[in-house]
């Protein structure tokens, strides 16, 4: 279908908006255009149209290539693969006999589309359409690194004292014979300006951050007798708060006993984790931040945790924030899902990790400071600045040969459709499989009950491993396990305590957010079957048991987007002296204590019910049996990486229900990528 007429745009874009397909904010920016430049041809407003939906799905730009090749993939138009009136022209039909020449030729418009001089709206380079802002900030996070990686000289440092420092935190263990990726992950981090570390679930990013922090300190303190100002910070509160904990925990465990001045490296180390928000200094009402190039963060290093979830904009405001001869180092899992917002940076620095490609020069340098053998094969002469700067923690403490969990990451982020079968008929213990169907609440009910338990192989019973378990797990606890109501609060508070726990035994994720199988339908349909079976009071309303998802930080309560709380019931002392049971969310502090925080329901404006989560929700969670479920249909949301994070999400068991059966949307999903359009790789 042609497009002949800016009225005929303004028709079509304004029939995607009432299908929910477009955003309001695409077509105003359209609107506003067409209305500064009355001569713009109907296909350059579509591609502004479209550039301005991109930035919304987590794509820096439109890739007028790949949009020609496939719409249908490239857009998600309809998103979630919505169905919608058949009287709605889709985008595949209006691009379906464009050429690229053809719609390149109708951007040729000076006063909407430059090459990156000057102030129009819009950018083309090659066959990449920006806004101009998201432009910017790629170019400006490209320049700062390519300054970083300029000014890395790991050869200065001493050799003797960082060997000596390197092999006291990591002592011989003389096991493997494989090299040891923590420990060059150090002595890469130690002797760079920019670098990152990456690695799945269970490869040791935590313990390796900790031995960093603890190298740094050793280096800088016999260096000249003074610790570095070294901050932790990440994307979320959620993030922000795990890792607060579990570095807590590392340090206070870490023998520094072969460091001579272990006692001040550890004084010296700081464990407090903050977001990037807070970090930055946010500004109420403002895009722009406290801390900026003329107000510069004071410190030396900032080590970034679960960076995969850092968007464009934000690591721009970061690097432009940080002092010249600060050292920056980004942790996280570069096969995880990609930031909410625009950019999959992560993603795009480390493409080339699994391969190594370091210098000669790099291999040689690390082997004398480390003692560790590097691999022929990850050895390049021909290796750039950027693959210098990264290290790939390759070894699996989490999941081992004999775990089927990581055998299933391993062929899903593969995409390795033939493994991927085969683990599933191996038997794995921690491993299960059902069918569900739209016609039949059954195998949901058994599932979200008791975790569809009667699913895994016979042998599921594992040292030191609870069984696979269900919501009535949790549930139980809540109704019998309830202090009476005249105990202490500290009764109250152990109670809560073991609820949390006990909720985190099991967590439902899903794909999409509408629909039958979307958390808003989902949401509904198991409260409701929780409540025929006896385990809710009510399936609506603030109800005992009901477990809540903060879906906005929330400064004043101490909540963070991403935290989960459970409604329960505790006592209030009336003026009388009686008691009278009241609702309240109980939340873990997230400060490593353990301690409850209570909050009233009425205090709580952003949040959701959530027996079902969706993947992107659960990014920095983890779960003791985590249960995904695929839709019938494939979605444009459903891709590799999607599932890959959905199974690493759980630590010891994981069951797969497909609706339709394993091979609906399986195979298919497994093999499409999420390739977010962006220009930032090409010269980094």
């Amino acid at each position: 279908m042609k497009i002949n007429s800016r009225e005929e745009i303004a028709h079509l874009l304004a029939s995607w908006v009432e299908c929910g397909w477009l955003r309001e904010l695409d077509r105003a920016l359209v609107t506003f255009l067409a209305k500064q430049s009355p001569d713009a041809q109907p296909l350059l407003l579509l591609a502004t149209a479209l550039t301005s939906y991109q930035l919304g799905r987590g794509h820096v730009c439109l890739d007028l290539q790949a949009t020609l090749a496939d719409s249908a993939f490239s857009l998600s138009l309809p998103p979630e693969g919505d169905h919608a009136d058949g009287a709605v022209i889709r985008p595949a039909a209006v691009l379906e006999n464009l050429s690229l020449t053809e719609w390149m030729a109708a951007l040729v418009h000076p006063q909407l589309v430059g090459n990156g001089e000057g102030n129009s709206p819009l950018v083309l380079i090659g066959h990449r359409l920006y806004l101009r802002r998201y432009w910017q900030y790629e170019q400006n996070v490209r320049g700062a690194i390519e300054q970083r990686l300029a000014r890395s000289q790991p050869d200065a440092l001493p050799v003797a004292p960082l060997r000596a420092a390197l092999d006291a935190l990591f002592p011989a263990s003389g096991n493997s014979g494989q090299a040891n990726w923590q420990k060059l992950a150090c002595a890469l981090a130690a002797g760079s300006a920019f670098s990152i570390v990456t690695g799945g679930p269970g490869t040791g990013k935590t313990t390796t951050v900790v031995r960093l922090l603890a190298l740094l300190q050793t280096l800088a303190l016999e260096d000249h007798g003074q610790p570095l100002r070294i901050r932790l910070a990440a994307p979320t509160g959620k993030a922000a708060a795990r890792l607060n904990e579990s570095i807590a925990g590392a340090v206070s465990q870490l023998d520094l006993t072969a460091l001579g001045n272990g006692d001040a490296v550890r004084e010296s180390i700081n464990t407090d984790v903050v977001t990037l928000h807070r970090l930055l200094g946010s500004r109420p009402d403002t895009r722009h931040f406290r801390h900026h190039p003329g107000n510069p963060l004071m410190l030396d290093v900032l080590v970034v945790d679960e960076a995969s979830m850092v968007d464009l904009e934000m690591m721009a405001a970061l690097l432009a924030a940080l002092p010249d001869q600060a050292r920056l180092i980004l942790l996280g899992d570069k096969d995880q899902l990609a930031s909410v917002e625009a950019g999959a940076l992560l993603s795009e620095l480390c493409q080339r990790a699994a391969g190594g490609h370091y210098l000669p020069k790099t291999r040689d340098w690390l082997q004398t400071v480390t003692g560790e053998n590097i691999p022929e094969a990850l050895v390049d002469a021909h290796g750039t600045a950027m693959d210098q700067a990264v290290v790939m923690l390759r070894h699996s403490y989490r999941f081992d040969a004999q775990s089927g969990i990581g055998r299933l990451a391993e062929a899903v982020n593969d995409g390795d459709v033939k493994t991927l079968k085969q683990v599933w008929k191996q038997g794995y213990g921690d491993l299960a499989q059902l069918t569900l169907s739209a016609a039949d609440d059954q195998a949901l009910r058994d599932w979200v009950i008791n975790g569809a338990a009667g699913q895994f192989p016979a042998a599921t019973a594992r040292a030191g491993v609870s069984p696979p378990v269900g919501y009535r797990h949790y549930l139980t606890v809540v109704k019998n396990e309830r202090p009476e109501i005249d105990e202490p609060m500290e009764s109250f508070h152990r109670w809560a305590t073991k609820v949390l726990l006990a909720y985190s035994q099991f967590q439902l994720l899903c794909v999409l957010r509408s629909g039958r199988w979307g958390v808003e339908g989902l949401n509904l349909r198991i409260a409701e079957i929780l409540w025929k079976e006896g385990l809710l009071e009510a399936a609506a309303g603030w109800y005992p048991g009901r477990p809540v998802l903060v879906t906005r930080n929330d400064y004043g309560q101490r909540l963070m987007n991403g935290d989960i709380g459970i409604t329960l019931q505790i006592p209030q002392t009336l003026a009388d002296g009686s008691a009278v049971w009241v609702s309240r969310v109980a939340f873990l502090a997230g400060d490593g204590t353990q301690s409850i925080r209570w909050v009233m329901p009425s205090r709580l404006q952003a949040v959701e019910t959530v027996f079902a989560m969706t993947v992107h929700k659960s990014q920095g969670s983890e779960f003791t049996h985590t249960a995904l479920l695929l839709p019938e249909n494939l979605s444009p949301i459903l891709t590799r990486e999607l599932i890959y994070t959905g199974i690493t999400r759980a630590r010891h068991w994981f069951s797969l229900g497909c609706v339709g059966g394993m091979n609906a949307v399986l195979p298919d999903a497994v093999q499409r990528r999420v390739l977010r359009a962006s220009g930032l790789i090409e010269t980094v």
